[in-house]
């Protein structure tokens, strides 16, 4: 059993090894609980007339502590337009008080605008310890993920539909290397090396779990046969199975795969995913 399902296992090790040295090395993506402002403040806002700059920490709004964006928005749609608050923000490690006449808002006239863009998410290093135990967690919640992706994937209404449609539904359509190696330079560009790890990882998950669906030619038909001629062993006398019955299901596997393949590609072409 392990000689077979060691195609799979060796993909999610590579995952797990990724994620490890991605996590140590250029952290792991997620809350710091430090809210910072990520881009220069809106033109004539209330932010840019008290000086916000981009790379300030909003520390709290009227002395009610905000740690993420939601919190912000909160405490900034708790008052009104034309209301004045105190925005307390960090730079250069001193903390700075400054009192802002909140705006109305461009997209609802009822609801106050600070006009700034802020985030509190950003790339953590992690300890070898903390980094192994997070990339653990994520190899099996992406693996979660890819086995409720799988069904989509293999829909044959889905990869019908996709192909026929104007503009194919980006979480439905099926895809080739082409459109991951399309995504990766996405990701490449935005994200950088991390990120490209980041899907190779995800990828490594994905092709191992795919593997292991217990359908002949995959890996995972041959563990389940392998199981069942187990269980119906007795005393000593080793059943086998009839593999060629399979022979019907293993077809229709491999077509299904097959028009995958080519709708995938059709679409990476006539619809690019970068």
């Amino acid at each position: 059993m392990l000689v077979i399902t060691a195609g799979s296992l060796m993909h999610l090790l590579i995952a797990v090894v990724l994620f490890v040295g991605i996590y140590a090395t250029a952290g792991r993506f997620g809350d710091t609980g430090n809210l910072l402002i990520v881009a220069p403040p809106a033109i004539d806002s209330p932010a840019e007339k008290i000086g916000l700059r981009e790379g300030d920490q909003i520390l709290a709004i009227n002395e009610t502590a905000v740690n993420s964006r939601y919190e912000l928005i909160v405490a900034i749609v708790a008052n009104k337009p034309g209301d004045s608050v105190d925005v307390k923000f960090l730079r250069d490690g001193q903390q700075i008080v400054e009192q802002a006449v909140l705006a109305t808002n461009p997209a609802n006239p009822e609801v106050a605008f600070l006009g700034v863009s802020s985030d509190s998410y950003a790339y953590v290093r992690q300890n070898i310890f903390n980094a192994f135990g997070y990339g653990l967690v994520d190899v099996v919640k992406t693996a979660k993920d890819s086995v409720s992706g799988l069904f989509v994937v293999l829909n044959p209404a889905n990869i019908v539909s996709n192909v026929v449609a104007d503009e194919p539904d980006m979480m439905t359509r099926p895809t080739t290397v082409v459109g991951a190696s399309q995504v990766g330079g996405e990701i490449g560009r935005s994200e950088g090396f991390k990120g490209v790890l980041m899907l190779l990882a995800s990828v490594n998950i994905f092709v191992g779990v795919f593997n292991m669906l217990p359908l002949l030619p995959f890996d995972g038909g041959h563990a389940a046969i392998a199981t069942y001629e187990r269980l119906r062993s007795r005393r000593g006398k080793v059943y086998r199975a009839d593999v060629g019955k399979m022979i019907p299901v293993a077809t229709t596997v491999v077509v299904l795969l097959v028009m995958l393949m080519f709708a995938g590609l059709y679409l990476d072409i006539t619809s690019p995913l970068g």
